[in-house]
């Protein structure tokens, strides 16, 4: 059971650290694509993301140890997987019998892909068929050369029976991605993307999360290159175990980076993730979106470099931003009170009301 769990708990986490690196980009094509983006959609997603990752793990995990490899053939003809279905029902217990659960599991595993060629791709049952083909025999493939040779041999079976089922189940998958609305299916762009929708607290909400994880995830990113620059181009080894100048490029550029997007279009990337933008108020255009950074993630993130992310300013600036995000008109927080501008869809070409 061990080695089961094992590439789960890998798909889960690999699955769920990838859609927080797609998070924000995720939010901005639905908005551009859909309008909005619906807690559906995102679970939707979410969920395709983990299945992607599943299919990964369960091809290479767990890998062998080097004192315990072992080498393993093919199994090139589907009689072992016909009497393993057959041996389950002539015991009379064929559904706690491990063999045919495992011939299940091999047609459940692919029943995803072929929702998702079906809904995504709008394909039908041909191209569903020949995309679980093909994803199998890929991974059965890289089964039997031991990872493209990265193992002497194969350490888990080629085995034809596994590329049937697999196909059967991305068969089984685009027969019920029927079930789903046509409206529902397809990644074009919908007839009313661009039409203003409502200006609610919790798209707000959303596009300051954006906001904050974005900036994380810049941040790190840009942590990390720079240590590996300073390891391998400079092999400054005293630089790295420091990390001063790192911690300085984690906290300053997101700064730099949502200064110049706030200045140049009077939006966080938050805000354009979520199509909405602040307008009206008297103060000319460069004290207010000034103000704009400030009252937002510009404050949160220079609070927490001068003061440090556990910071007492850093935690009462946090809490009021989201107190006055659930309690000002429309979310507009607390750069709509800073600039004294309203919130509105950025779709919409009517003035703000004053």
């Amino acid at each position: 059971m061990g080695g089961q769990v094992f590439p789960a708990v890998v798909a889960i986490l690999f699955g769920g650290l990838v859609g927080l690196l797609l998070f924000v980009p995720l939010v901005a094509v639905s908005y551009r694509r859909r309008g909005r983006l619906t807690l559906g959609r995102m679970a939707f997603w979410a969920a395709s993301l983990v299945y992607f990752m599943a299919i990964w793990t369960y091809t290479l995990l767990p890998l062998p140890a080097s004192d315990d490899y072992r080498c393993v053939g093919a199994v090139l003809s589907l009689e072992p997987t016909v009497n393993d279905v057959v041996g389950a029902f002539a015991d009379g217990s064929p559904f706690t019998d491990i063999r045919l659960l495992q011939v299940v599991l091999n047609v459940l595993l692919f029943i995803p892909l072929g929702v998702l060629i079906r809904v995504v791709g709008r394909r039908g049952i041909v191209v569903g068929v020949l995309a679980g083909f093909v994803l199998s025999l890929l991974i059965e493939t890289t089964q039997l050369t031991g990872v493209w040779g990265i193992f002497p041999c194969g350490y888990r079976l080629f085995d034809v029976g596994d590329l049937l089922t697999n196909t059967l189940g991305a068969l089984v998958g685009s027969i019920l991605g029927l079930l789903v609305p046509s409206r529902l299916r397809g990644v074009e762009k919908a007839a009313d993307a661009g039409a203003p929708r409502p200006v609610t607290r919790g798209r707000r909400l959303l596009g300051a999360v954006c906001d904050l994880l974005g900036a994380t995830i810049v941040g790190g990113a840009v942590g990390t290159v720079v240590q590996l620059f300073l390891q391998f181009a400079l092999c400054r080894e005293d630089l790295v175990a420091d990390a001063v100048i790192a911690d300085i490029a984690t906290g300053w550029v997101p700064i730099v980076l949502w200064l110049g997007v706030v200045l140049a279009t009077g939006r966080s990337i938050g805000d354009l993730a979520v199509e909405l933008r602040y307008e009206g108020g008297r103060l000319p255009e460069l004290a207010a979106r000034l103000l704009r950074f400030i009252g937002g993630i510009g404050g949160y993130l220079l609070l927490g470099q001068i003061f440090g992310d556990a910071g007492i300013l850093v935690f009462v600036f946090f809490v009021t931003s989201t107190v006055l995000l659930f309690t000002t008109r429309a979310g507009r927080g607390l750069p709509g009170l800073v600039t004294g501008r309203e919130l509105v869809d950025a779709r919409s070409s009517a003035p703000a009301p004053h």
